[in-house]
């Protein structure tokens, strides 16, 4: 089997036709693929609509809602492919984006993870490849201070916005939206970490891959379209809560002690803290005057970052 692709969904049943039939009517040649759903325990119909759409689809339907990480997990389990493919429920694979994806990772075998290019539902791009973010681009990310300069370079390097994006890169990390994985490098760094329940797990595992000496692309030529959180967004706050979780967990796992000292640890949570607090009280605003921001409830990190 050359591709397992992984389509991990919870209650995003509307989606599951474009998403599931663009995906098993992709044509990669003479080499195999399967699709597996994985459900995180959805409760609007999803596994029934599946079985009944796509008698041809793996299912695999979960007693309760693992997360992100823990549910794409199961899939990769059962997964046979050299190369897992991971997929939103909110996403379209154009033609041949399969094919263009297996045909970059074959002609550079020190590719281990490779993202394709992501565009928004009316067609403008999405910037799904980035370089780790650094505390640097926290002060200008969702911050006045960032209000004040939007333009900055910390969020426009972090951001990669003035990459070619119509060429193939080196990157340090792709949206796990859309995701494919060597199976070398699931065997050598292991599967996403499971203490991300929900968030950064994709940068983890990039991250990961990076210091086991594999490199991960950003490969335009696969195509694909994807909506933004329309599972995530039907639980806004503790989605909030669980971005900001991961990315101090990120921050501990990864920079303390290395590129940060300890002593700024406490500094940091509490940044994060207000935050959280700061959007999600922007958010109730919202919802009780129809005043504020668009989409106000959901930090800019998450407008891009979020699955």
């Amino acid at each position: 089997m050359n591709l397992s692709v992984i389509i991990l969904n919870w209650n995003a049943r509307e989606w599951l036709e474009r998403s599931v039939g663009s995906a098993l009517a992709q044509d990669i040649g003479a080499r195999t693929f399967e699709v597996i759903l994985v459900d995180n325990a959805s409760t609007d119909g999803s596994v029934q609509f599946a079985q009944d759409s796509f008698p041809q689809l793996t299912i695999i339907a979960l007693d309760e809602n693992l997360g992100f990480a823990a549910g794409n997990n199961v899939g990769m389990a059962a997964a046979r492919g050299d190369v897992v493919l991971l997929l939103n429920p909110d996403t379209i694979s154009h033609p041949g984006a399969f094919a263009a994806i297996l045909d970059f990772m074959e002609a550079h075998p020190a590719c281990g993870i490779a993202g394709p290019k992501l565009l928004n539902k009316d067609g403008t791009l999405q910037y799904s490849c980035r370089h780790f973010a650094r505390l640097e681009a926290g002060f200008f990310r969702n911050t006045p201070l960032g209000r004040l300069f939007p333009r900055n370079r910390a969020t426009r390097d972090y951001l990669m916005k003035d990459a070619p994006h119509d060429e193939p890169m080196v990157v340090d990390w792709v949206s796990g939206a859309a995701m494919a994985i060597r199976r070398e490098v699931i065997d050598a760094v292991g599967t996403l970490d499971e203490e991300f329940y929900m968030y950064v797990e994709d940068v983890d595992l990039c991250y990961r891959a990076k210091q086991a000496g594999w490199q991960t692309w950003y490969a335009p030529a696969g195509v694909i379209t994807h909506a933004i959180a329309q599972s995530s967004d039907k639980n806004p706050r503790p989605m909030i809560i669980a971005f900001h979780k991961s990315m101090f967990r990120f921050f501990r796992k990864h920079y303390l002690g290395t590129l940060y000292p300890g002593w700024l640890t406490p500094i940091v949570a509490v940044g994060l803290t207000v935050r959280v607090g700061l959007v999600i009280a922007l958010g109730y605003w919202k919802d009780l005057t129809g005043k504020g921001p668009e989409k106000a409830s959901i930090p800019p990190e998450q407008q891009e970052d979020r699955k």
